[in-house]
């Protein structure tokens, strides 16, 4: 039995990814809105690069606002919980707040473990993206 973390190559052979492959993220300028989808594991090996994607958002958002879209994250551990409230913090002292608006799809990996520490609380969660922009100021 292969490890969970190996994966296929296209020809078929099985390696083992880059921990830099383990978590991308994607900005996506929509105008009012600041997306950074995101996919992958967020654990103690990737979370700084989240953290760092993020930190990077709040520098270009000029008062718009920024949604971290999760529903590819197949892993949320406690180092990136942590990223979450750090950042919902962040948002939270900004020029222009705007509560953190995550979306997560129910994706049990991800909703669960927000739920269980209680960051459903401080963070804005939402069912899709469109959801989260649609859903205007919040203030």
């Amino acid at each position: 039995m292969k490890p969970a973390s190996d994966e296929l190559t296209p020809d078929g052979v099985a390696e083992r990814p880059d921990r830099e492959q383990l978590l991308t993220v994607r900005p996506e300028d929509h105008g009012d809105v600041l997306v950074l989808r995101v996919q992958g594991d967020i654990d103690g090996l990737t979370a700084h690069r989240l953290s760092s994607a993020i930190a990077e958002a709040f520098r270009v958002l000029m008062a718009r606002t920024l949604v971290l879209d999760l529903t590819q994250v197949r892993f949320l551990g406690s180092v990136g919980l942590r990223t979450l409230r750090d950042s919902a913090r962040e948002a939270s002292v900004r020029e222009g707040f705007q509560p953190l608006r995550v979306v997560v799809d129910h994706n049990r990996p991800v909703i669960r473990p927000i739920e269980i520490v209680g960051l459903d609380q401080i963070l804005a969660l939402y069912d899709s993206v469109e959801d989260a922009i649609a859903a205007g100021d919040l203030r």
